[in-house]
Formats: C-alpha cells, structure tokens, sequence
C-alpha cells in the first residue's frame, strides 16, 4: 500500500501558488471526444485508451507547472465515483472501491515519473455532489452526507491520497458531513462551493454563509476552502464586499465560460471563453483573497487557461 507523502504538511500556501487542472470532462468530452455517461470521467479507466487519455491530459499540466518551476495538486478522475453514481454505471460497491484505488495508484505513478525538488505533486481524491452538481434536488442532513462519502473517502485515504476535495457542493449540509468524515479518517479535506451568477449557492446561502456554517458545525476541520464550477465574474462582487471569512478561501477553480449552471446544462458545444481575460479575472480576484493558494480551472477551461493564469502569478 503507499503511503500518502504530504498528509501531515500539505504545502500549498500563499507563498507559492500550486496548480490544478482545467475541465477534465469538459476536455475529454468536447476537445477528446470521448462519451462520459453521466460525466463520469472515471469510467474510461476501465480500458487502456481511457486511462492514457486521462493520463496524457493530466501530464500537459504537470508540464506546466515543471517549466514555471511551480507545484500541483493532481486530482483523481473521480468527480462521480459516489455510490449512486455508481449504481448508474454498473459499479458494485467493490468495484467502485477499486476504481477509486485505482485513480490515487495512478496518480502516485505520475508523481514517482515527474516530480521534482520545485514541483511537489499533491495526490488530491476527487469528491463530488450525490446529487446533480447544478440542481440540489436531493438534500441530505449532515449525518446522512457523512455515511454516504464515507466509503469514498476511505478508499483515497487507505489508497494514500494526501488529501481528498469536495468540488462543486451546492448545500452546506452536504459539505459539513464530508469535512467530518475526513477530520475523522484523519485527512485533510477541502471544501469548494459552487454559486450561481448572483454568487450565492443554488440554495441561497451567500459563501459567507457557507463557510462560516461549514467551519462551526465542523469544529474547522478543512484546510481550507474554494469556488470552483462558477466564472470570476459570478462571485467577483461577493469577494470584493469584504469580511474575514475570506481568508478561508485557498484556492479557485473557475469556468472559462460566463453562462449560468442551467445554460451550461443546456450547452452542445464548449465555450472556453478567452484564456487571457481569464487569467486577467483572476489576478483582479486574488487581491481580495489573502490565502490565495491554488489556481486551476472547470468547466470549458483547459491547459491554456491554466498556463495564462500561471503567467500572471509567476
């Protein structure tokens, strides 16, 4: 089994901006051509040309992050390797298991290829939403968010991931029960919020909201916290109101494209919006978030945005 290397110290900081990827489904489905049912990205693992996919995208990130001398988080595929979604697909609570092993063993054979005294790699278990990540029809209570990730949290944790992110929550109940669970297991845990265009969560609370409720009800338990699944200029204006809470925000990863969450369901063609103004957005943003850490991308963002955005913060 290996063992995780930065548990105990994650190394993203303030200090130096560490990197993650872009869109990984929106890439594999619009750029690569690959059929995501369910925009289950983990599902291509199952074949040697799937995996190389994944694997090759993953890499032109870690080669970014290599020739700016900088560091990475790099996330397992597994955005939709929950139980329900699962259940979808065909997975077996086993095999959900071993996929979720699987994409931390794949990741731990990128580190042992690429990593380098100035490109720490951090091996990040992906987390997503039980329900819709757009549309939080299924709401579930805090205990019940807890015994649903629990078996997926696990699996990363045995499997030594360094820590393990929950992106695109859209409740808070949801985002307390996991911060919970990895405080229990005894891995550090990130909690990233999506927001609509007005900059609150689709069920109304404002991040500040969500953070404050996340951290009290949690005993502070995540490293920190992140947007992700939104455009910069969907939660500029909340940003820029002010608070302490803001100081929680650790890292960004936003959509290249301005459309609304029901827009972008809606969508047939990406919309990768412009890596420039992107990376221009988030240097704008970054004065108003003091622990600023990580930077990477969602939805329509791919290798370009990142490497613009990392040309602003070198």
């Amino acid at each position: 089994m290996r063992q995780a290397k930065y548990r105990h110290h994650l190394p993203q900081s303030k200090d130096k901006i560490y990197l993650t990827d872009g869109g990984l489904e929106t890439t594999l489905l619009f750029l690569e051509g690959f059929d995501l049912p369910h925009f289950a990205a983990f599902d291509l693992l199952r074949d040697t040309n799937g995996k190389q996919a994944i694997e090759s995208y993953l890499l032109k990130y870690v080669g970014i992050a290599k020739d700016n001398g900088t560091g990475i988080i790099l996330d397992t595929p597994t955005w939709r390797a929950s139980q329900d979604w699962g259940d979808l697909l065909g997975y077996s609570r086993e095999a959900l298991d071993m996929i979720n092993r699987e994409s931390v063993e794949m990741l731990h054979g990128i580190r042992d290829a690429h990593e380098t005294e100035t490109t720490a790699c951090v091996i990040n278990g992906a987390i997503g939403p039980r329900g819709d990540g757009y549309n939080p029809e299924l709401l579930m209570s805090a205990k019940d968010a807890a015994d649903y990730h629990r078996a997926q949290v696990t699996s990363f944790a045995e499997a030594g991931a360094d820590m393990v992110t929950a992106v695109t929550m859209n409740y808070v109940d949801e985002a307390i029960g996991i911060a919970r669970i990895g405080a229990d297991i005894g891995i550090p845990t990130v909690i990233s919020f999506t927001v609509e265009t007005d900059g609150k969560l689709p069920t109304g609370e404002t991040l500040e909201e969500a953070v404050r409720s996340t951290d009290s009800a949690s005993g502070n338990s995540p490293a920190y916290y992140m947007i992700n699944c939104a455009h910069p200029t969907h939660f500029e204006d909340i940003l820029k109101t002010g608070g302490s809470w803001r100081s929680r925000i650790g890292g960004l990863r936003a959509n290249a494209s301005a459309l609304s969450h029901a827009e972008l369901d809606e969508a047939e063609e990406l919309d990768d919006g412009n890596p420039s103004e992107f990376a221009a957005q988030h240097v704008d943003l970054a004065q108003y978030l003091p622990n600023l850490a990580v930077i990477g991308g969602c939805c329509g963002s791919d290798h370009r945005h990142i490497a613009a955005v990392h040309q602003h913060f070198h």
